[in-house]
């Protein structure tokens, strides 16, 4: 029995994911971003270990969460999957920091620095990553506390960086970035085109299988299949300016090895 913490997993692929995994015999905890959330992915979740709340919008509450999550030991796999996309404008959070890369980016950064290492960790992204801005230049400005755009592109570009740097600095962990495809959860529409079955089976499977094809580090799978993404994502470079540039907005460092 493995144990996983997933976030975002009061609907969509989160809450698939974790229900898979609980019928599978794995103990998971489950996140929601308020108390009405959990109480609903407790509902939805059967079996369910136990849910935390944070709102990931919030650095404070993010960082409040990971010493939540390591209150409850050292987990064997993390997912981070939760997400925003339709955002009215560029909606701003309190701390000053476009919403949408608060919660797909820099949540996910956090909580890796935070949390203790567990043995596999899996980062939502997207095919639209292949449309984000490689020379991070939107996040130089929000580094800077200056007006700036960050586009969903952006962030699962983001997403896709920060599994390759920590595959590269953490060879003791398995660390992949994962695209679900477009599918028909709330987020994706009814009208998404791809499966939703196969939209969380590869989490599910990197979060416990044994199979020589998972156990592996600094890839990005689509359907349980590696997949092409932006080859900008494997530069050291971009790596530790998106890694230091986070640090700066976060007031978190990555942690030596």
């Amino acid at each position: 029995m493995a144990t996983i913490f997933i976030t975002g997993s009061a609907d969509g692929l989160g809450q698939l994911a974790a229900r898979q995994l609980v019928n599978q015999g794995h103990q998971v905890v489950l996140h929601a971003r308020n108390a009405d959330r959990s109480k609903y992915a407790l509902q939805k979740v059967r079996g369910a270990a136990d849910v935390l709340i944070a709102d990931l919008s919030s650095i404070d509450e993010t960082k409040t969460l990971a010493a939540k999550v390591n209150a409850l030991g050292k987990f064997d796999a993390i997912v981070h999957n939760a997400g925003a996309y339709k955002l009215s404008g560029n909606a701003a959070t309190p701390d000053g920091v476009p919403l949408i890369f608060a919660v797909n980016s820099l949540a996910p950064y956090i909580l890796t620095c935070l949390v203790q290492k567990p043995k596999r960790l899996i980062y939502l992204s997207s095919g639209m990553h292949l449309y984000g801005d490689p020379g991070l230049n939107n996040l130089t400005f929000v580094a800077s506390r200056k007006d700036s755009r960050v586009t969903y592109s952006d962030t699962k570009l983001h997403d896709v960086i920060l599994a390759m740097a920590v595959a590269r600095k953490w060879r003791d962990v398995y660390s992949n970035a994962v695209n679900p495809g477009w599918v028909p959860t709330k987020m994706g529409g009814e009208g998404a085109p791809d499966d939703l079955q196969k939209g969380f089976e590869t989490q599910v499977w990197l979060a416990v299988s044994n199979d020589p094809q998972a156990c592996v580090s600094g890839r990005y799978f689509y359907h349980k299949r590696e997949a092409h993404h932006l080859a900008v994502a494997e530069d050291t470079t971009v790596q530790e300016k998106f890694l230091t540039l986070c640090s700066r907005i976060a007031g978190v460092e990555f942690p030596v090895s």
